[in-house]
């Protein structure tokens, strides 16, 4: 079914599969820290410097290196160039003369989302450059964490005893490297903007397709004793003699004024900046420059409505907004840089932490801006009625938050192609209740709506081969579309089951809004919610099916492991459903709802008591009650729900619901066999493991590590005091990903054993703020030290 559905998809229709499980995305261990803030597209630089993953339609990826983006230096001496080369170790065939080849010996990099540095120490000059480069992705900002901008802080050390006259050349091909930047009619103009005593000056590179047109800058700031020179246009399929010499003649460019003419049919063009100083012996000096890229105006696939991005707020949508954003993030870099220092110190200089978790907890928030990630602005005309779709839905704050803060959205993972896949949302969103809380208040209003509305056409799912609506009334979704079709217009894209019947999504959304609520005190939202976690709740009961206050899974891979079938009462399931039903009696106790906190909590007394009596076994909670062949299997996730209302401080007192003694048995047995017993504790643990010691292989997915659900383990893990177990856990995560397996900025999904893996660059690993969130709360209960706690708490 799926091979059929996916040959008239991608064959047929010539459209991208949102699963494409025949062409997967092949791994290139290339990849570095990403350019650019959140929802207005990214470009991925890799750890060697190259221009190599881009992202600026939304959702959709290129995985083109651009040999022509380049950054070059030029030094001379006493009038003399006497060093001049292409800060890379390719020898590519085109642009043959320019001297390429850096020898990587003499290179070094770091990256620290969202910021990296590039050494190079150059061979036999005395002179050692230092690229910083920066995007402004700082926590709790909603405007220039939007901007589509990186910044290039070159420091140049002069080790001679003579002064050095020093030029950084930065060259843009005018598009992605795709076919489209052959299409012809691209033009390339000088440009300088000035505000308030501060000049910048580079080249806008305007690519005019049909859809998405976009304008790239590259500049420069100028200031006393910083020169910035330019050259319009050059083929960057040719031999580039003209632009070295250029530049080899005196370290500037020729700056021809005047736009370039577009280019024909078959045509590429590109564009360079140069910045120079003098840098006087045993000095420093620095040379900024930037990349900044305007695409205002966004069509997803069906090309049926235009929105814009949340920058045109503050920059227009004009698409003549790229020298104002070059200009704004010359001169706001610096901002920029004491936020992200302010925000990462307290966890950088907590000796108690290891490095490897600060390197993952940083740099795994790469996906958050690269994870095909969409930010716009509501229309200005757009009213209540607009959105709430035809069933209207009651939430008063609706607009206001939308209009406020915009609509969010990213991808499952750069190969799932599904916007906020709400199963694995559940793990990711750690990461963005703490740091952009009201991103993720305005995704749950996106859900709220989807839920109280249908979409009642419909069509064959590809698992089970039934027909069965799109979308059910008061259901949560799965996703909010595909970025190939029309997302928040048509919601799940996902067509392998009918997922009105899993079990976990509309308690995953209820856990949710308490745990939002719990963090930001946002009484209006809870408000808000309620009735739509009193809808959801009421269509979860029918899972009820012997109404002993207990789920039942329904024989099919019916939650987040869509693969792995799971029948009767589960760990899973009825551990999520139990917190689910323990967070409405805390919401009804907040909101003065006295008849459904009754209704909850004698729900509560005796779903306890089936989960104890169906899935303990003394050691553990077992997969699930079926009596199956691998019922008993021990699942790494068995306690969610425990991480969830551990988080929120509902795990103890009135509101205990699992045993504490039990809980930690459950994790110290998770400890000694899914992860000490797998693969001698050096790969996390794997989701699946027999009481015998052999890991589950019912199914694909049993027998794999899901690196989010590993970071949410050791978050519980920590919560529950055992912290060297949570960090031993995650650790083997972080080093098979990042170091044996070479995929850093693109953390998938799932591996095994056998160094298969699944699902590159995904969303689920953003649960890594689950274990800060866990460190801060014990932080804040442990005795006062003698010096101020180092781990900040968040408000």
């Amino acid at each position: 079914r799926y091979f059929r559905w996916w040959y008239k998809k991608t064959r047929i229709e010539k459209k991208p599969a949102f699963i494409d499980l025949l062409c997967a995305v092949p791994l290139q261990q290339i990849y570095g820290c990403p350019l650019g803030g959140i929802g207005g597209g990214t470009i991925t630089r890799g750890w060697r410097g190259e221009f190599c993953r881009w992202q600026l339609n939304p959702g959709i990826y290129h995985y083109e290196t651009v040999i022509a983006d380049q950054f070059t230096v030029c030094l001379r001496c006493k009038g003399q160039t006497v060093y001049q080369q292409v800060l890379s170790v390719e020898r590519p065939s085109t642009l043959q003369g320019w001297n390429w080849g850096y020898c990587g010996h003499y290179a070094f990099y770091h990256a620290l989302y969202p910021r990296a540095w590039m050494v190079y120490e150059l061979p036999g000059q005395n002179v050692v450059l230092t690229c910083r480069q920066i995007s402004p992705v700082i926590p709790h900002d909603y405007k220039d964490s939007s901007l589509p901008v990186g910044v290039f802080v070159w420091e140049v050390e002069n080790r001679r005893d003579e002064d050095v006259d020093v030029s950084i050349m930065f060259s843009l091909q005018n598009g992605m490297g795709t076919k489209e930047d052959r299409s012809g009619g691209h033009w390339n103009e000088p440009f300088t903007f000035e505000n308030e005593g501060e000049r910048v000056a580079g080249v806008l590179l305007h690519h005019c397709t049909h859809v998405n047109p976009f304008t790239f800058a590259i500049s420069a700031r100028e200031k006393v004793g910083v020169g910035v020179t330019h050259l319009t246009a050059f083929n960057p399929a040719g031999s580039g003699r003209d632009v070295w010499q250029d530049l080899l003649q005196d370290g500037q460019l020729d700056s021809p004024a005047g736009k370039s003419s577009p280019t024909e049919k078959g045509e590429v063009t590109a564009a360079a900046v140069c910045a120079s100083c003098r840098v006087p012996a045993q000095g420093h000096r620095t040379l900024e420059l930037a990349l900044a890229w305007d695409m205002p105006g966004i069509h997803f696939g069906s090309k049926e409505k235009l929105h814009f991005r949340r920058y045109t707020r503050f920059f227009g949508s004009g698409g003549d907004a790229a020298p104002a954003l070059s200009h704004h993030a010359l001169t706001h870099y610096e901002e920029w840089e004491r936020k992200i220092e302010a925000w990462q110190k307290p966890i950088l200089e907590n000796s108690q932490l290891p490095s490897w978790y600060k390197s993952a907890l940083f740099n795994e928030l790469y996906f958050l801006t690269d994870g095909g990630t969409i930010w716009v602005e509501l229309p200005p005309d757009c009213c209540t009625e607009d959105l709430q779709g035809p069933a209207g839905s009651g939430l008063s704050n609706l607009l206001p938050v939308l209009q406020e803060y915009g609509r969010f959205a990213y991808l499952e993972g750069q190969e799932y192609r599904m916007y906020n896949t709400y199963d694995v949302h559940f793990y990711a969103s750690f990461a963005l209740v703490m740091l952009w809380p009201k991103l993720q208040i305005s995704l749950q209003y996106d859900i709220a709506v989807t839920v109280v509305n249908e979409d009642v056409q419909p069509r064959q799912y590809l698992m089970g081969g039934q027909m069965a609506p799109v979308k059910t009334k008061n259901v949560v979704p799965h996703d909010i579309g595909d970025p190939a079709d029309e997302p928040w217009q048509r919601v799940n894209a996902y067509l392998m089951h009918d997922t009105a019947n899993w079990k976990d999504l509309n308690l995953k959304f209820v856990l949710q809004v308490y745990r939002d609520y719990y963090l930001t005190h946002d009484l209006l939202y809870l408000r808000d919610m309620w009735p739509v976690c009193q809808a959801v709740m009421e269509s979860e009961l029918k899972f009820d099916t012997d109404n002993d206050g207990l789920i039942e899974n329904g024989g099919f891979a019916d939650q987040t492991y869509d693969a792995w079938v799971v029948n009767g009462a589960s760990a899973y399931c009825g551990g999520l459903w139990l917190a689910a039903v323990c967070m409405m009696c805390k919401m009804a106790e907040v909101l003065g709802d006295v008849d459904i906190q009754q209704k909850y909590t004698n729900i509560l007394r005796k779903g306890k008591e089936a989960f104890e009596r169906l899935l303990w076994n003394g050691k553990y909670y077992n997969y699930d009650s079926s009596g199956s062949d691998t019922s008993s299997s021990i699942m790494s996730d068995q306690c969610a729900g425990q991480w969830f209302l551990g988080a929120c401080a509902l795990d103890q007192g009135e509101f205990e619901v699992f045993p504490k003694s039990h809980v930690v048995s459950a994790l110290k047995t998770i400890f000694e066999k899914n992860v000490m017993g797998f693969a001698g504790g050096t790969m996390g643990a794997v989701n699946g493991m027999r009481p015998d010691g052999v890991p589950d292989t019912s199914s694909v997915q049993s027998s794999e590590v899901w690196v989010g659900v590993v970071y949410a383990l050791a978050a519980t893990m920590i919560q529950e005091g055992l912290v060297e177990e949570g960090f031993r856990t995650a650790e083997g995560c972080y080093r098979m990903v990042w170091e044996q397996l070479g995929m850093a900025f693109q953390t998938p999904e799932a591996y095994r054993e056998k160094k298969v893996y699944r699902s590159l660059a995904y969303m689920r690993p953003l649960s890594i703020w689950s274990m800060q969130l866990a460190l801060e709360r014990r932080a804040s209960w442990a005795p006062a030290p003698a010096q101020p706690s180092q781990v900040p708490i968040h408000p």
